[in-house]
């Protein structure tokens, strides 16, 4: 068996307590020495970890303070409101409007799936975003079922599914690929998200790759951003 590098079990050790809030967000992790002495190690491979850590965007390093948590959860999922990281004046709030289940694949689904994906039906659930109670996103989910059982909207932590991949079964988003066009809105989009039928949104067809194998987690959004503009983030 190929023997772990020791900083790659520091990086481990470090990312499980931030995900289960063991380190907090806005916290501040202990010293290098400590973690030198934890582990038996010199301060050059704590570093490593920590410039892991950091390329990964779980901490920030402050001058003369140390490395300190970064909050990943203040945000709506990979795409967020403008501001709204930084904001108090916004009322935000996301209403599950259909709870995980399992169907059949989708064909409105933006990117090809792998074989693996294909053998095995999906997990499909339906979200709206609002912002000051007026509905922002409507966000279709899908995973493949063969990775990842349903997860209850109940048991999402602090209401947020991609923060209970990460807390609860330790599962990071790695990347995305996206597609934006403009389109007209249907009439159940343009219901769900208080508009005109025709109204011109934005549509994002969206695919995560994620740290566990063959798990991708497919979205399909409309946006309306007439007074709210969408940015990427890449934080969760």
């Amino acid at each position: 068996m190929k023997k772990i590098k020791k900083y790659h079990q520091i990086q481990d050790y470090i990312k499980k307590r931030i995900q289960t809030q063991k380190y907090p967000p806005d916290s501040y992790l202990p010293s290098e020495n400590e973690f030198c002495v934890q582990f038996g190690t010199t301060r050059t491979t704590v570093r490593k970890a920590l410039d892991e850590l950091l390329k990964e965007g779980f901490i920030a390093k402050e001058h003369g303070k140390g490395s300190k948590v970064l909050e990943r959860g203040k945000y709506l999922g990979l795409l967020s409101i403008k501001g709204f990281s930084g904001s108090t004046d916004y009322k935000v709030l996301t209403k599950v409007t259909e709870e995980p289940k399992i169907v059949e694949w989708d064909p409105v689904i933006g990117f090809p799936l792998s074989e693996d994906e294909k053998s095995s039906k999906c997990v499909y659930f339906q979200r709206v975003r609002y912002i000051d109670n007026k509905p922002v996103v409507l966000e279709n989910n899908w995973y493949a079922l063969n990775a990842l059982e349903p997860i209850r909207s109940e048991e999402f932590v602090e209401g947020s599914f991609f923060k209970t991949l990460s807390q609860e079964y330790l599962i990071e988003i790695m990347g995305a690929e996206q597609e934006l066009r403009s389109v007209p809105a249907s009439g159940d989009n343009a219901e769900k998200l208080g508009i005109a039928v025709g109204a011109p949104i934005l549509h994002i067809s969206i695919r995560f790759r994620t740290s566990r194998p063959n798990l991708n987690l497919y979205g399909d959004l409309y946006c309306n951003t007439t007074e709210y503009p969408i940015r990427n983030s890449y934080f969760l």
